[in-house]
């Protein structure tokens, strides 16, 4: 069913609940090409219940996503898996698998049935491995990754995917500061080149360093977004986090400081 013209991500009045409270009230919001968003907000606000209600995989309480301005509910998962990809906050292995075998999942939505992976679908998870440092690793049974290297197989994973729209669960989760600011720049370029990023992150810092936009979540339905350097002030940060965070200018931008 198509019900917009624009490419890209959009949600109306998108509504979001928990037993007993309103996470997100009525969020209107719409995201497109070359365009880096940074979601914030303390713990249990519903930044991952968003993001997974923006990938079309968890009910909502209100309201309806469009996905290239057709409605997602309506798109076959292949379709949607084509243009868009989440990151979940946590991945769990079951079963021994090599670092290849598990990044080639990413190329799942691009093989035809009773077809193989071709050698460009090897390269694209090879590359993918070596944009997070993995190149060495291919292997290696998962089971045997720090936490740090499984994110950043993760990471790999959703490259491989090669969608278009990515939604990040805390990307920076497990990650040393060296590979936190390696991922970020990743999707930095990503954003550049055209592709539409939404990450869920806890470091303001890291938000205006790399966002243009920021959505902030209070957890009680209220919501703000705009602009990272407009959204990103004391005031703001001060409200949502219920601790007093100073503004130290710093080079040419600013520091947030939890005081």
């Amino acid at each position: 069913m198509q019900t917009g013209n624009s490419n890209g991500l959009r949600c109306l009045d998108l509504s979001i609940e928990v037993p007993g409270r309103m996470l997100v009230n009525a969020l209107r919001m719409e995201v497109e090409a070359g365009e880096f968003v940074a979601v914030l907000g303390p713990n249990g606000v519903g930044k991952s219940l968003a993001l997974h209600a923006l990938a079309g995989i968890r009910a909502m309480q209100g309201g309806h996503i469009e996905l290239d301005g057709s409605d997602i509910g309506s798109l076959p998962r292949q379709q949607v898996a084509l243009r868009l990809a989440l990151l979940p906050q946590y991945t769990e292995d079951f079963f021994p698998a090599t670092v290849f075998d598990t990044v080639m999942i990413g190329r799942h939505p691009h093989i035809r049935r009773l077809q193989w992976e071709t050698m460009e679908d090897r390269q694209i998870a090879l590359e993918a491995l070596r944009a997070v440092d993995l190149d060495d690793f291919t292997n290696r049974d998962v089971l045997t990754l720090s936490g740090g290297e499984r994110q950043r197989l993760a990471i790999a994973q959703i490259l491989t995917q090669a969608p278009g729209i990515f939604l990040l669960d805390e990307p920076t989760n497990h990650l040393d500061p060296q590979h936190q600011l390696d991922v970020l720049r990743i999707f930095r370029d990503k954003a550049n080149a055209g592709d539409i990023v939404l990450a869920s992150l806890h470091d303001a810092n890291l938000a205006s360093r790399f966002a243009d936009r920021c959505l902030l979540l209070f957890g009680d339905g209220r919501w703000i977004i705009g602009n990272a350097q407009d959204v990103l002030v004391s005031e703001q940060l001060s409200a949502l986090y219920s601790i007093p965070v100073e503004t130290v200018p710093w080079r040419a931008g600013n520091l947030f400081v939890a005081v």
